[in-house]
C-alpha cells in the first residue's frame, strides 16, 4: 500500500501544485481548501501525514492541529505558514504539529521533511504530559494536580518534567544531576534530594516513591506500593534482593 497524503491549503493554485509534485513522488494525494473540511478528512481518512496551512478559513491550522491531538490522534503533521516569525514558529509546533516550514519554501526542503516525519511514524506525542492526576504543559509552564492549578520553581518544574516524561520508570539521582542541574557547576548530590522533597510536599507524597538504592519513580496518584514493585528478579540491587519502595 502507498503513502496517503492530506493537503490543507486554501490558496487552490499552490495546494494543486503540491499534489502535482507529491502524487509525482508516488504519494496518494487529498486535498482540502478549509480547515473544517481538513480537520473532518484528517479525522477519518487514514492519512499516513498532513500537510496543514496555518491561516486557513472556518478553522486556523493552530485549532486543527490542537483538536486533533486533544482527541489523541497522532497523525505526521507538517505546518506551512507565511507567517515566519520565531513565535509563529514555536506557537505552531506547542500546539501539536511535527514540523514548521516557512512560506516560500524550498520543495526539496518539504519532501525531505515529509520523508523524515514518515519515518518517525505515528507514536504519541501529546502536548500536555501527565501522569495519573497530574498534568504537565511544558509550552505554558503550567502544572495541574487532581484539576488545580500547582506553582512550582523553574528547578521543581524542570524535575517533575524530566520524571513525568518517564512514568513508572525509575530514574536515578545521578541521571537527574546528569539533566535537570547544569552540568558545568558543583552540585552537591544531595540537591536532588532536597527538591525531592520541596516537589513532594507540592504534588504529594504517594505521586513520587523513592526506589532505595536506585532513586525515584512518578506513579499515579491511586497506584499501591505493592502494585508498583517489580516482580522478584527484576529491580535488583547488588546483593539480588528486590529494591525497597518507600514513600
Amino acid at each position: 500500500m502507498g503513502v496517503r497524503l492530506l493537503v490543507v491549503e486554501d490558496e487552490e493554485r499552490l495546494a494543486a501544485a503540491l499534489r502535482r509534485g507529491l502524487q509525482a513522488e508516488g504519494f496518494a494525494v487529498d486535498v482540502a481548501h478549509d480547515g473544517q473540511d481538513g480537520l473532518e478528512m484528517a479525522r477519518h481518512g487514514g492519512y499516513d501525514a498532513m500537510i496543514l496551512d496555518v491561516m486557513l478559513p472556518r478553522l486556523s491550522g493552530y485549532r486543527v492541529v490542537r483538536q486533533l491531538r486533544a482527541e489523541r490522534q497522532w497523525l505526521p503533521v507538517l505546518m506551512l505558514s507565511a507567517k515566519d516569525g520565531e513565535y509563529d514558529q514555536a506557537d505552531g509546533l506547542d500546539c501539536g504539529a511535527d514540523d514548521y516550514l516557512t512560506k516560500p519554501f524550498s520543495y526539496v526542503v518539504l519532501l525531505a521533511r515529509l520523508r523524515a516525519l514518515l519515518r518517525r511514524g505515528t507514536q504519541a506525542r501529546p502536548v500536555v504530559l501527565a501522569c495519573g492526576d497530574v498534568e504537565l504543559d511544558p509550552a505554558e509552564k503550567r502544572v495541574l494536580v487532581g484539576g488545580a492549578e500547582v506553582t512550582l520553581t523553574t528547578r521543581e518544574f524542570a524535575l517533575l518534567e524530566y520524571l513525568i516524561r518517564r512514568p513508572g520508570e525509575v530514574v536515578s539521582k545521578t541521571e537527574l544531576l546528569d539533566h535537570v542541574w547544569d552540568a558545568a557547576l558543583d552540585t552537591a548530590p544531595n540537591a536532588v534530594e532536597v527538591y525531592i522533597g520541596y516537589l513532594r510536599r507540592k504534588i504529594g507524597r504517594d505521586r513520587l516513591e523513592t526506589v532505595r538504592g536506585a532513586g525515584y519513580r512518578l506513579v499515579a496518584a491511586h497506584a499501591r506500593a505493592g502494585e508498583n514493585a517489580a516482580p522478584a528478579g527484576e529491580n535488583a540491587g547488588p546483593a539480588g534482593e528486590k529494591q525497597r519502595v518507600e514513600r
